[in-house]
């Protein structure tokens, strides 16, 4: 039988993280144009949904297949958040950016927010424990398919609101924020790492 489905909502909640995602989607946005801030927090979520999705089908068989730990996922997550943490404290160059953002390169829906931001190592390997094969029916995997897209939707509509918050603060102030929760987003990342090393060293 299925985890209740506030329980599922609680346990995607915590993984996703839709609060813990707008300081993030401030920082890659800062200075873009209203309609492209708009297209790029769709962009994220619906990324977001295809990875989680796509862990929710074929994640279980993939795990077992590498041998693949939460552990192993968290590091990695850890690392990748980190060194993108140290982009939002210290800057990054500049020259063509806007214009690269144009084009389409770049793609900040994909990296950072929509992996490891939203479709974070945690919430693929809690979609994959939540929808077990060999515990759960497929319609109960459904249910968990629906609270997913339900934290993801609430995801999106926290990044919506990033843009009210932007027109307020205007570019210097988000240069400001970028690099505090540039400061917090480190110390999430280290954290994370520190956790996955406990769980290693607790279970040698």
């Amino acid at each position: 039988m299925s985890a209740p489905i506030f329980e599922q909502f609680v346990v995607l909640w915590v993984v996703i993280d839709p609060i813990g995602t707008i300081p993030v989607f401030v920082a890659v946005t800062a200075g873009m144009a209203p309609e492209a801030l708009r297209r790029t927090a769709f962009q994220a979520a619906g990324v977001a949904a295809l990875v989680l999705g796509f862990f929710l089908v074929l994640g279980q068989f993939l795990i077992d297949a590498l041998g693949i730990s939460l552990p192993a996922f968290q590091i990695a997550g850890g690392l990748i958040l980190f060194l993108f943490a140290l982009t939002m404290i210290f800057g990054q160059p500049t020259n063509g950016a806007g214009a690269a953002q144009e084009r389409g390169e770049g793609m900040p829906a994909i990296f950072p927010l929509a992996v490891p931001s939203l479709a974070s190592p945690g919430a693929m390997l809690a979609i994959v424990l939540l929808t077990d094969n060999n515990r759960f029916s497929v319609p109960e995997q459904a249910v968990t398919a629906a609270v997913m897209l339900c934290v993801l939707g609430i995801a999106l509509l926290c990044m919506l609101l990033a843009g009210p918050i932007l027109r307020v603060i205007r570019r210097s102030g988000a240069a400001i924020v970028s690099r505090v929760m540039g400061m917090v987003l480190a110390a999430v990342a280290v954290d994370n790492v520190i956790e996955a090393v406990h769980v290693l060293i607790a279970s040698a």
